[in-house]
């Protein structure tokens, strides 16, 4: 599995898990649970959660999942925006630890902007560093401008910026991904393989799949790790998924491949508003 390295050196693969909709269905949680563990077992050894999915159902399946695995897992989970005042953080830090059963977040996300300053958020996340019930902490949803307002409060500890990223939503390579390149912060792409079927049904991946014998999620993750910089977070529940989420760290895309694509699902050529799933 190849790795990335924060800002502060920690190494992450390349390829995580995410966890959106998990811990909803309780007859679902034993099939989360291995799925998430064959995961780790498969190198991808980032899990993305968040105090939102399932209202903690998802932590908590993550926590079983770790049970004595707590230590090969770079652990990322995010505040819900009206949780994020200076005691509300700490507060909503202290239940997601108790859902994930550990005693540290490697790294917690203000899951979008809200009504609380940003400042306070920070404050927030810098005291539970002091306290190390978090190793770092960034933001998720933010576009170039939010990001540029983060700067400007002279806020130097964000690791990251978790966004929407596949080939059907590129907003973000107008703007977002250069200012994030000319920083060196990596990015974190939520929802690599769209939503739904939709995408990996669109003939040009499917095609480009049958190329290079392999499925059209592989083609969707390849192409966004393209990106330098980049942590993808699919999330899969079946085996097969799994594996092949793992499998798409080696898969390389032409030259043509990529012109196929781009002439398919076209790169912006303007700006356009950061999309919030």
């Amino acid at each position: 599995m190849k790795m990335l390295e924060f800002a502060d050196g920690t190494p992450v693969p390349r390829i995580g898990q995410g966890t959106w909709r998990m811990g909803e269905v309780p007859s679902e949680r034993q099939r989360e649970v291995s799925a998430l563990q064959l995961g780790i077992e498969q190198g991808m050894t980032l899990i993305d959660t968040a105090e939102m999915y399932g209202e903690g159902g998802a932590e908590k399946i993550v926590g079983q999942a770790i049970e004595g695995r707590r230590d090969r897992v770079y652990l990322v989970s995010k505040v819900y925006p009206h949780n994020a005042s200076r005691r509300g953080v700490i507060d909503a830090c202290e239940r997601s630890l108790r859902r994930l059963g550990t005693d540290r977040i490697d790294l917690y996300l203000l899951h979008w902007q809200g009504s609380y300053p940003l400042e306070e958020t920070v404050e927030a996340f810098e005291q539970l560093q002091r306290d190390n019930k978090i190793g770092q902490w960034g933001v998720s949803n933010f576009d170039t401008s939010d990001m540029q307002a983060l700067e400007a409060l002279d806020l130097s500890g964000c690791a990251t910026n978790q966004v929407i990223y596949n080939p059907s939503q590129r907003g973000i390579e107008f703007d977002l991904i250069p200012w994030a390149k000319a920083r060196e912060m990596p990015l974190m792409a939520y929802c690599p393989l769209g939503q739904g079927n939709e995408l990996l049904t669109r003939d040009v991946l499917v095609e480009i799949a049958r190329r290079h014998d392999c499925g059209p999620a592989q083609i969707a993750l390849a192409w966004a790790l393209r990106q330098d910089g980049l942590i993808a977070i699919p999330k899969a529940a079946e085996p097969a998924h799994v594996k092949a989420n793992a499998a798409a760290m080696a898969l390389v895309l032409t030259a043509d491949d990529l012109d196929l694509i781009d002439r398919a699902l076209p790169a912006p050529t303007r700006k356009r508003p950061l999309v919030i799933v």
